[in-house]
């Protein structure tokens, strides 16, 4: 499976980006999805998760309440939309595949897009 993330850029806070993770190969739907990020100077953190037909979510305390993560398994694109965003947002984002289990940890993804990065200034 290979993942291109896209979508970052630079919002002011409060504003609203949408990421997209479109995915190759013909078994992603075979695949939880997740979202991380990694802000300077730290380690990589989760941000949110989505199982393989889309019907449970979990997500980081930091986001819960304004991000939304989803999936199109017919496009084998997964999105997470970020709204009321802060400058501790502020990170480059990536997207993530997990065989088979829905996982909030970092180790357990078998496959990583490349990141995109998200800037919110104050």
């Amino acid at each position: 499976v290979q993942l291109q993330a896209s979508g970052g850029g630079l919002v002011q806070a409060g504003g609203s980006l949408r990421l997209s993770c479109a995915a190759s190969g013909r078994t992603f739907s075979s695949y939880a999805m997740g979202w991380f990020r990694q802000a300077p100077g730290k380690e990589r953190e989760f941000v949110a998760t989505i199982n393989w037909s889309g019907s449970t979510t979990y997500y980081a305390d930091s986001v819960k309440g304004r991000f939304t993560v989803s999936r199109d398994n017919a496009k084998n694109t997964v999105y997470l939309q970020m709204n009321s965003l802060k400058p501790e947002d502020t990170a480059v984002y990536y997207c993530a595949a997990a065989y088979s289990i829905l996982t909030m940890t970092r180790r357990q993804y078998d496959y990583w897009g490349q990141g995109t990065q998200v800037t919110v200034s104050s």
